[in-house]
């Protein structure tokens, strides 16, 4: 089961750049669902937002430390990251843990609490 996601998320499109924004988000989608037949990445959710100031969309892609470590790496998503960061607004990424990963999460900040002395 995965432990770790990658988080990418976008605002509004470029105006002007539309087409080429719906070319990048099919060549995206088609390359995770690729690579989750592959086995290189456990899973991958898309959601689009409705017309706000913020976030648009995002995609959250699953698995283990040492698939998302690779996915960073691979030189098709680096391209990707470079298309979409020309028709998009403040593209992100984030990177963190799901599932198992949240529990040693957890475990090591109430370790760090632990540490701290508290006030009321």
């Amino acid at each position: 089961m995965a432990d770790r996601v990658l988080f990418i998320s976008w605002g509004q499109n470029v105006a002007g750049r539309e087409e080429r924004g719906l070319e990048v988000f099919n060549e995206v989608v088609g390359m995770y669902g690729r690579m989750q037949q592959e086995e290189k990445i456990e899973s991958f959710d898309v959601a689009l937002f409705n017309p706000s100031p913020g976030i648009d969309g995002y995609m959250a892609i699953r698995g283990s430390a040492a698939q998302i470590a690779a996915l960073k790496e691979d030189e098709g998503f680096r391209r990707s990251l470079y298309d979409a960061s020309l028709i998009v607004q403040d593209l992100s990424m984030n990177d963190g843990y799901t599932n198992e990963g949240i529990a040693q999460e957890m475990d090591m900040y109430r370790e760090a609490i632990s540490k701290v002395p508290q006030q009321a």
